[in-house]
């Protein structure tokens, strides 16, 4: 079976990647039915995370025979960081956490700052650090840094956005069933999850084929996922907000397409 996926690099990539998170997160549920620690499950939640990037740990020498490893991550983060390109996307998102702030006020009758879920700048630093640990510096190497990279030397940025968006999406499935949502709200929360997840891929890159530094990718990453959890509120009023909002910018990319960048092929 090894043999074959090494065939075929990506798909081994990905293939892995789901194994490691599904058994993480089986690991994970055990460990919580059987009380461990909080620091274990922690600690158990930071592996699963990463489980692309120790997936393509796992396969570097398949894909990239003769490179050494630090070498690849080094050239990840090689190329000058133009602050026009990273800063756009800053602007864009906290324009979209704004605008989220603002209608979950107007919803909910509530004064916009009630509305964020951390009181104290230490406990926002806190959150800022843990959620960057537990999503964008585990899963950018992988995700975009491999596996966009490799796909847009064969199809168009746009196409391998969205290819991407979908496996990436989908490697979340665990997560959707521990939500506690069932039913009709279940069906809500996928449907908003991966609306946002592929927009959000689309975003992503473009902005990373404009300076192709995982800098970019990361902080697009880190702003999207800390835009779910600083906005307090009920979770899918929140998505709702968020992934829609996120649809409407890549839409917007989408037709705009600076410099052409979603149609141009490109070989790293």
């Amino acid at each position: 079976m090894m043999k074959l996926l090494l065939k075929n690099p990506l798909r081994s990539f990905i293939v892995l990647s789901y194994v490691i998170f599904f058994v993480f997160f089986i690991v994970i549920g055990l460990s919580l039915l059987l009380g461990a620690p909080k620091s274990v499950t922690y600690i158990l939640q930071i592996i699963a995370a990463w489980s692309s990037t120790f997936s393509f740990i796992i396969l570097f020498k398949k894909i990239y025979p003769g490179l050494r490893l630090t070498d690849f991550i080094k050239q990840q983060f090689a190329p000058r960081l133009r602050f026009s390109v990273l800063s756009s996307a800053v602007v864009i998102q906290v324009i979209i956490i704004a605008v989220t702030v603002l209608l979950l006020s107007i919803r909910t009758d509530t004064q916009d700052l009630a509305l964020l879920s951390f009181t104290s700048i230490g406990i926002l630093m806190l959150a800022f650090l843990d959620n960057l640990v537990r999503g964008p510096l585990g899963e950018e190497l992988g995700w975009r840094g491999y596996a966009l990279n490799e796909l847009q030397k064969k199809y168009s940025p746009l196409k391998s956005a969205i290819l991407v968006g979908v496996l990436w999406g989908f490697w979340h499935t665990p997560l959707w069933f521990a939500s506690g949502y069932t039913g009709v709200d279940l069906i809500k929360y996928i449907l908003l999850f991966m609306i946002g997840i592929i927009s959000f891929s689309i975003i992503v890159t473009l902005f990373y084929n404009l300076n192709k530094n995982l800098v970019i990718p990361i902080t697009i990453h880190q702003l999207f996922n800390f835009s779910l959890v600083m906005v307090k509120g009920d979770l899918l009023d929140v998505l709702q907000y968020v992934m829609l909002s996120y649809f409407v910018v890549a839409i917007v990319l989408i037709f705009i397409n600076p410099k052409d960048i979603l149609y141009k092929r490109t070989v790293k």
